[in-house]
């Protein structure tokens, strides 16, 4: 196989509150938004998400997404370029309304690894994790 591209699709509750909280964080979006999708890009290589609403991708995955209050279904990574930008990271994810899992501002050992990354864990309003990370040594 040698596809063209790879992207995401992820079901939400409400494509209004998504577009919000991933334009607040700065993301550009991809294309144009109905009541069904709204698409943004990450990263220098775009990346593209497609956020669903979730009885539309329950359509097309011909069952049911999962339940994320009750497990995880895909964590995606996502480097900062420096602990600068990976602090002001975390504060614009918490004035969004994202969950913050490892907060860089409450305990060292939380979110510095043995691996020289400093790492944050959060979660969009439908609770579909991403993890942040900045790595010290490089």
């Amino acid at each position: 196989m040698k596809p063209k591209q790879i992207w995401a699709n992820l079901g939400v509750e409400n494509i209004k509150r998504t577009q919000e909280f991933y334009l607040q964080l700065g993301f550009k979006l991809n294309g144009s938004p109905n009541g069904e999708l709204v698409s943004f890009l990450f990263g220098d290589d775009a990346f593209v998400i497609h956020f669903f609403e979730k009885k539309k991708l329950e359509s097309s995955l011909e069952g049911a997404t999962s339940d994320l209050s009750q497990g995880n279904e895909v964590m995606f990574s996502l480097s900062a370029t420096s602990k600068e930008e990976f602090d002001t990271w975390i504060g614009e994810i918490k004035e969004a309304g994202g969950k913050i899992y490892f907060d860089s501002n409450s305990d060292r050992k939380k979110y510095y690894d043995e691996n020289g990354y400093y790492v944050c864990v959060f979660a969009d309003p439908d609770g579909h994790k991403f993890n942040l990370l900045y790595n010290a040594d490089m």
